[in-house]
């Protein structure tokens, strides 16, 4: 379970339950991309699309899963000869290795099973609280809440909740949303932050604009305004970075 935040009110429970419920009628049937047959396939999957794509891990691992189909297959692997199969997915030798490595310790700890608990999961290599809780609210129908970079950042857009952190974020919004609906909610932000709410929202196509922080204070319309005359970003957009002398003083002669 997360760490619990201080308590809170009614409305914001009631707020974060309609919100979840109108972007489930907008995302029916959202659930994780990744291909999976079994907790371990799901596992493993997950440590893959670190810093990569669920499309693309799905390409890679039919080969890899019809080669090592379980833990015990994976484990008597060397770290080398996955990294072929791999390759696709990026950072192809520390993922060889930490799936790898995860694998021995399923075999040598929890008897080649994924268990279903948080504070065993993230003991294994290449797993963090996010992989844990794909894990847990996916395949083990135990209550998880991952939070990704979408989740991160469009839980915060929209005011749905605030944190600094991955950690802080899911422990706002596991302590606003009921157990059985925290890996549904995942599933919908995620869903919402890569096909609307993207880094730079597409606000016309959404189906919450009446619940959106950032829409009901104007951000569309701020973030569409031309930057004024002279502004460093009015030219292209982007602030130039200081030149070599930026911040100097003149020597005097």
């Amino acid at each position: 379970m997360p760490p619990r935040p201080r308590r809170v009110a009614p409305r914001a429970h009631d707020r974060a339950s309609a919100i979840v419920a109108r972007l489930a009628q907008a995302y029916p049937g959202a659930t994780t991309e990744l291909v999976y047959r079994t907790p371990f396939e799901l596992l493993v999957a997950t440590v893959l699309s670190a810093q990569s794509t669920d499309a693309r891990v799905n390409t890679v691992t039919p080969a890899l899963f019809a080669r090592y189909p379980d833990a015990r297959a994976l484990a008597a692997a060397a770290p080398e000869a996955l990294e072929p199969l791999v390759r696709a997915t990026g950072f192809f030798r520390a993922k060889s290795r930490a799936i790898v490595g995860l694998a021995r310790a399923l075999v040598e700890r929890f008897g080649g099973d994924v268990p279903p608990r948080m504070a065993d999961l993230v003991t294994l290599p290449g797993v963090g609280r996010k992989t844990a809780n794909v894990v847990l609210g996916h395949a083990l129908g135990v209550p998880g809440l991952p939070v990704d970079r979408h989740v991160f950042r469009v839980a915060q857009r929209i005011g749905l909740a605030r944190g600094r952190t991955p950690e802080a974020l899911e422990a706002r919004l596991t302590a606003q949303l009921p157990p059985e609906t925290w890996t549904l909610a995942s599933d919908c932000l995620i869903l919402h932050g890569r096909r609307v709410c993207r880094p730079k929202p597409l606000c016309q196509k959404c189906g919450i604009q009446s619940d959106c922080a950032f829409y009901r204070s104007g951000g569309p319309a701020r973030a569409a305004r031309p930057a004024p005359p002279g502004h460093p970003t009015a030219a292209s957009g982007r602030r130039r970075a200081p030149g070599p002398r930026a911040g100097r003083r003149r020597s005097r002669p």
